[in-house]
């Protein structure tokens, strides 16, 4: 009897919890079971073929928003060409409406819910042989997560993926657009139980471990004994990421996090939005102003990457009052501004209320926000616009400090991605690739049209944002002429390769190898003096990415 679980997963470095805690608490049958993961990139010929040459008695498919359209196409050409084979589904986009995917679909069955408990009777049955009727439906069944075995012995088959790691299941809050609101039940994996397993992290000095926790620190006691053991383990390479409520953080919180190493902890914090009548509307208990608090005293650490979330779509939030959650959330300057667009999922409050939103969503997944009430398609439309260019400039961090004086040209802040989307638009920038060079040039001849007579400051700009980032070979065409510079630059090079009296780790340099190892760049405009700066690329800042520099000041 081979059972093969099977993962359509968004992106390769995904990997996928939820197949590998099926197995893991299946295990008096592993002998059984194997595991195949795919990714949506794959063509549906090749993942088809792969599936057949195992040949499988039974399949089960993991199905979420992201890949249930691929799903639905694997199941039918399967139950051509492996007739015999019984296809099972589970997971959040089957669980709601099993009866009518029964319906749909050439499928044996649907586990619902939680599917351990539920994943490990029907092995049982295949195993010894037991009829099990056709299009049938397992109801949820809630399990012990301190009775899930840790699945991750072997780190092989997770080589440059993300490991994602569950503490809890559940939520406390009641948001309209989220499945959680359903079902309110939280439960807890067994803190040291949870340190245990860190340490196995640790001990491997695993890159990231991402919790799927969705709201990590509901319950105080639980997530500060983990930060808490994270701080004492710190093995100086592993970082952690979790979703928080931000309003929850109390003084005991905060103090361990400030005491973090930078690059250790990741922070995602679901803003959604900052206009009181609709987070009243969507059931969100939310304190913006203690969001606004913590968020900026974290950031005034160094040491925490936060990642803020936005939803538009929402009911009552029109352009206008959207654009000003978006100016709310972008003056706390996360690392990361994630504008997303409402998903209508199935069985949540949301889609019980859509027609009394006016919500128009594809009937495709993933069930995407095209218009509301308060927000017409057009608008929507120019959203989309505008997060595109907003992931470019603004979340690839590479220009912190053009953006930093060209955002003082504009009233507010999406005023200027405003532009900068419409610029895009009218020079059919959108949808071809162009190289990162490229994208520098661009954003200076958008900045000039908007404040011309800053030239030299915005070249000046641009290039150190550009040597933050990479050790460039071929000096971009906007950067000012170094050869003024040249004897001075050199001399300084020259006096270090003697002395090594700035730059450290670099004792055993010559001058040649010294400047190749590092980038010299004189600044006229950028400050109220004039500063030689030197970028060095053996030091970086894990939280940002820019590399460390060394400024002297210059005369002229």
């Amino acid at each position: 009897m081979k059972i093969l679980l099977v993962a359509i997963n968004a992106k390769y470095i995904h990997s996928n919890p939820a197949v590998h805690s099926l197995k893991a608490y299946a295990k008096e049958y592993k002998e059984h079971i194997e595991i195949a993961e795919y990714t949506i990139n794959h063509s549906v010929e090749r993942v088809r073929g792969d599936i057949f040459r195992r040949q499988p008695d039974v399949v089960a498919f993991s199905c979420y928003i992201w890949n249930i359209t691929y799903v639905e196409e694997l199941v039918i050409d399967l139950r051509n060409i492996l007739p015999d084979v019984d296809i099972w589904l589970g997971g959040p986009e089957v669980s709601y409406d099993p009866a009518d995917v029964l319906a749909r679909l050439p499928v044996t069955g649907v586990l619902v819910g939680q599917g351990e408990l539920s994943f490990a009777q029907l092995v049982s049955s295949y195993v010894r042989g037991d009829a099990i009727p056709g299009k049938s439906i397992f109801p949820e069944q809630r399990v012990d997560l301190d009775k899930i075995p840790f699945w991750y012995d072997d780190l092989e088959e997770f080589c440059n993926r993300i490991i994602y790691y569950e503490s809890s299941r559940g939520c406390p809050f009641s948001c309209s657009y989220c499945l959680s609101s359903i079902d309110k039940h939280l439960s807890f994996r067994d803190v040291e139980m949870v340190k245990k397993e860190m340490d196995f992290f640790l001990d491997r000095q695993v890159p990231l471990v991402k919790f799927v926790d969705r709201t990590f620190n509901c319950k105080k006691q639980h997530a500060l004994a983990i930060w808490k053991h994270l701080l004492e383990h710190d093995n100086g390479v592993t970082n952690f990421h979790f979703e928080v409520a931000a309003d929850r953080m109390d003084e005991e919180m905060l103090a361990v996090l400030e005491q973090m190493r930078p690059g250790a902890m990741q922070l995602e914090i679901g803003v959604q939005s900052t206009y009181e009548k609709t987070v009243n509307e969507i059931h969100r208990k939310m304190d913006f102003e203690r969001i606004r608090s913590v968020v900026k005293r974290i950031n005034s650490w160094h040491n925490i990457h936060q990642h803020l979330d936005l939803i538009a779509g929402l009911p009552f939030e029109d352009y206008e009052h959207f654009s000003q959650s978006f100016n709310d959330v972008y003056a706390l300057e996360p690392e990361q501004l994630q504008l997303g667009f409402l998903k209508v999922l199935k069985g949540s409050l949301m889609q019980q209320r859509a027609n009394e939103y006016e919500l128009i969503y594809t009937r495709k997944p993933p069930y995407e926000v095209l218009s509301t009430k308060w927000m017409d398609y057009g608008q929507i439309l120019k959203l989309k616009r505008i997060e595109e260019v907003l992931e470019l400039y603004y979340n690839s961090g590479q220009y912190t400090h053009t953006l930093l004086q060209l955002v003082q040209v504009f009233a507010t802040p999406f005023s200027m991605y405003e532009a900068l989307a419409d610029y895009y638009d009218i020079h059919g920038l959108f949808g071809i690739q162009t190289s990162r060079v490229k994208k520098y040039e661009i954003l200076l001849e958008f900045a000039l049209q908007w404040d011309p007579a800053q030239e030299g400051k915005y070249r000046e700009l641009l290039i150190y944002d550009l040597y933050l980032r990479e050790h460039m070979k071929n000096r971009p065409g906007f950067g000012k002429d170094p050869k003024k510079h040249k004897e001075r630059i050199q001399a300084v090079m020259m006096a270090e390769a003697k002395g090594h009296t700035i730059l450290k780790g670099y004792d055993n340099f010559n001058y040649r190898e010294l400047v190749k190892a590092v980038h010299v760049e004189c600044f006229e405009e950028l400050w109220e003096e004039a500063y030689l700066v030197i970028f060095d690329y053996q030091s970086k800042d894990v939280r940002t990415n820019n590399v460390k520099t060394i400024m002297q000041r210059i005369s002229f």
